[in-house]
């Protein structure tokens, strides 16, 4: 006898670009569980930190089931609290957390975060990556979008028209994927 299958989570395109002094991390809104879109606005991509002028100093985003997501994000910024400016850091302990506690352990997400040095991609496996060429993606049209930048990286796009227009081509492509999309960009 066959089990009946669970809807499943689908949704997210989570980019970023590192270029000429500048780092984009974008993310499109539509949250879907199976065929069903659930949401079209989810803000997938925030600040964190404490930077000068209320703004944070770190930007990131996630993919995966949005309670998990957020609890990373508040984990993240109370490492970002522990090893202030110490993006690194504060990656490398959450990561260890992650893989290690019992609780942290069942949440299904990935983050990419990013400060005015490093981009990293964080997952629950305990990987603490940097992306290759400044230029990363993850989510259900985090290929497509990567593929995207990757093509225009070297011409003469700066790195958030390269974010908005790579996940424009990935919401053509990814049926998980929207227009809706929220930007935060950070300069080095």
């Amino acid at each position: 006898m066959q089990q009946p299958q669970t809807d499943v989570w689908h949704g997210t395109t989570i980019l970023t670009v590192r270029k000429g002094g500048t780092v984009a991390i974008g993310g499109d809104g539509q949250v879907s569980i199976g065929q069903t879109i659930i949401k079209a606005n989810a803000k997938k991509v925030r600040r964190l930190g404490k930077g000068m002028g209320g703004l944070g100093d770190v930007i990131a985003g996630f993919a995966g089931a949005t309670a998990d997501a957020f609890t990373l994000f508040e984990r993240l910024e109370t490492k970002l609290e522990q090893y202030p400016g110490q993006l690194t850091r504060a990656a490398v302990e959450l990561a260890k957390d992650w893989r290690t506690d019992r609780y942290l352990r069942r949440l299904e997400a990935m983050m990419i975060v990013a400060d005015k040095d490093v981009s990293l991609v964080l997952t629950g496996t305990g990987d603490v990556l940097e992306p290759e060429s400044g230029v990363m993606g993850i989510g259900s049209g985090g290929n497509y979008a990567l593929s995207a930048a990757r093509a225009l990286v070297d011409g003469p796009l700066d790195a958030e028209a390269i974010v908005r227009k790579s996940l424009d081509i990935a919401a053509d492509i990814c049926v998980y994927t929207n227009r809706n999309v929220t930007i935060e960009t950070l300069k080095a």
